[in-house]
């Protein structure tokens, strides 16, 4: 099963009511046919899933997809939790473009994010 380079831009929200393409995540996964997660392939490939998150003004922050269990994080520091941010049932959705994911982010917001991008690696 390949790993796929996922592309996130910032959904339509309060402060930005276009979304916003220079906010975002680019992270590496390994999907099924259907687009789903595969947990038994992400075992087999943790070391590579890794995620970029961006947006203008801060530096980037890079990071692992993990699964802990109860769901699917990014985690950016592997001695703790607090920075991690979860995924909302990222496990039940379909990645593909023009989907939509929403993330949990450091200040506790749950943002809507827009698959803009889904190509093997």
């Amino acid at each position: 099963m390949p790993l796929f380079r996922i592309r996130l831009e910032l959904a339509r929200t309060k402060d930005h009511p276009s979304g916003s393409t220079l906010h975002g995540y680019e992270f590496v996964a390994p999907l099924d046919e259907r687009g789903h997660l595969s947990t038994a392939e992400w075992k087999a490939n943790k070391t590579k899933c890794t995620v970029r998150r961006y947006a203008p003004g801060v530096p980037d922050e890079h990071g692992h997809l993990i699964d802990v269990g109860r769901g699917w994080h990014f985690d950016y520091d592997q001695d703790g939790y607090e920075d991690d941010e979860p995924l909302f049932k990222l496990d039940r959705h379909e990645i593909r473009v023009g989907e939509y994911l929403s993330i949990t982010e450091h200040d506790g917001q749950l943002r809507p994010y827009r698959i803009a991008l889904v190509v093997p690696v």
